[in-house]
């Protein structure tokens, strides 16, 4: 199936529609930002993360929210 739909052609403006990677969080581009933490730290923020229901992304950026 693929090789047939590659012979026939793949529609540009539908692939160039999708985008590529995770949707944005804002009006602006985000930067990824390297963080060292202790293997203590690390439980702490994913228990914080799992009785919250929250990613490990989320519960920091809220910790940075608030200070």
């Amino acid at each position: 199936m693929l090789r047939g739909e590659a012979e026939a052609g793949y529609d540009i403006a539908a692939l160039k529609k999708r985008g590529r990677g995770r949707p944005g969080r804002g009006a602006e581009p985000s930067q990824v930002i390297a963080l060292r933490l202790t293997a203590d730290e690390i439980a702490a923020l994913d228990a914080r993360a799992g009785r919250e229901g929250k990613s490990r992304s989320e519960v920091i950026r809220e910790a940075l929210a608030s200070a």
